[in-house]
């Protein structure tokens, strides 16, 4: 599976664990940076192009984190057709995918240890959609929330 990744300097060290953790599984990664610290850098650059990329590229899945993952997850939400979903546990992770259809996970790299993330990701990640009508219905109107 194609995997995109975006933070900024507060989960840079978190996603090059991750990176390497889903390169090791055989995913494919392609890190939309930062590729290097910064502690100047700005979350919505690399956020939002990798939940472009995401909607660009049918059947991947995508990872932004941040401090909190609240703003990284509220850019790639910015996305038309994302939906982004803030995980900080492993059953957060199951029901983004399997009610919600989520394409992109956010991680709080403040919050979260390497170890715990690893386990969400990889929750995120074999968790498929439910594709149960009432799901269906629910994220259609996501789609267009001005017409409800």
């Amino acid at each position: 599976m194609r995997i995109h990744l975006g933070t900024d300097h507060a989960g840079f060290e978190l996603k090059e664990i991750i990176k390497a953790h889903l390169q090791e599984q055989g995913h494919q990664v392609i890190d939309h940076g930062a590729l290097e610290y910064d502690k100047m850098d700005n979350y919505p650059v690399f956020c939002l192009a990798a939940a472009r990329a995401v909607r660009d590229d049918e059947g991947s899945l995508g990872v932004v984190f941040g401090g909190s993952g609240n703003g990284e997850q509220m850019a790639a939400n910015k996305v038309q057709g994302i939906r982004a979903a803030l995980v900080w546990n492993i059953a957060t992770a199951e029901l983004a995918r399997e009610h919600n259809d989520a394409q992109i996970m956010a991680l709080g790299a403040r919050q979260t240890n390497p170890e715990d993330a690893i386990k969400f990701v990889d929750a995120f990640v074999e968790t498929p959609f439910s594709g149960d009508p009432r799901h269906l219905r629910r994220i259609v109107m996501l789609g267009d929330p001005e017409a409800y």
